[in-house]
């Protein structure tokens, strides 16, 4: 059983190699536990479908500073479509977290895995809604190049969102969760970032030190179909 109390990750291969910027983040995931509300989701036991999503951060373009990778799940799809999310999905047979983190991303943004170096494995979470156990990869885009939406059925955006963009106080905010707890979310430019993807993010902008103090108590409104989709999730923990 991993212990929740423990160190929220794993340091990997080529981490000693990582720009300066990213060394607080490294030494935090590594000697730090979980916050809540991701010290509750620890995996206690191996039920679920394994799956990996990819944290991938870069130096930034144009000045901006450090930035972020998040994808838009097309409205379509049957699980959280059309929320914002870190590229990421279901392993397949013999693939370890992190070579599902970059297939999946691969497949979702057109990146090229080569130019990605994986730093951290972090703990491996379940999600009670969809029953998976998901482990985030962090990892430094050592060699941005173009990204895309490769599938319109399964990805409708793709974007490097800037730190700076993500820690000003202005876009933060919380939306009432299916638990009836309220998470971090972040208004960035049509999207609410919400729900298990809000709370990663929230997690690593504190891990990495990059947080700012901003306002508790202010709601987000959520997109319709997030909104819907959020009040399905609801029912169906409720039927549980």
């Amino acid at each position: 059983m991993t212990d929740p109390a423990g160190p929220a990750g794993i340091e990997l291969p080529g981490a000693d190699t990582a720009p300066s910027w990213l060394h607080p983040l490294i030494e935090a995931v590594t000697h730090r536990p979980f916050p809540p509300p991701l010290s509750g989701l620890v995996a206690a036991k191996d039920d679920g479908r394994s799956s990996a999503v990819l944290i991938l951060l870069s130096d930034g373009a144009d000045g901006s500073g450090p930035d972020v990778l998040l994808t838009e799940r097309a409205a379509g799809l049957r699980a959280h479509g059309g929320q914002p999310a870190f590229p990421g999905g279901h392993a397949e047979p013999g693939e370890d977290p992190v070579a599902t983190a970059l297939r999946e991303a691969t497949e979702e943004t057109g990146l090229d895995p080569a130019s990605v170096l994986p730093l951290l494995q972090v703990t491996e979470l379940h999600l009670g809604f969809s029953g998976n156990r998901v482990v985030p990869v962090i990892g430094y885009w050592r060699t941005p190049g173009p990204i895309a939406v490769v599938d319109p059925a399964e990805t409708s955006a793709v974007a490097r969102i800037p730190i700076a963009t993500l820690i000003d106080p202005h876009r933060r905010g919380s939306v009432t969760l299916s638990s009836g707890a309220r998470g971090p979310a972040f208004e960035v430019d049509s999207m609410v970032v919400w729900g298990f993807t809000g709370i990663l993010l929230d997690a690593v902008l504190e891990f990495g030190g990059w947080s700012r103090p901003w306002t508790p108590g202010r709601d987000l409104t959520l997109p319709p179909h997030d909104a819907a989709a959020s009040a399905l999730e609801s029912l169906r923990n409720a039927d549980r």
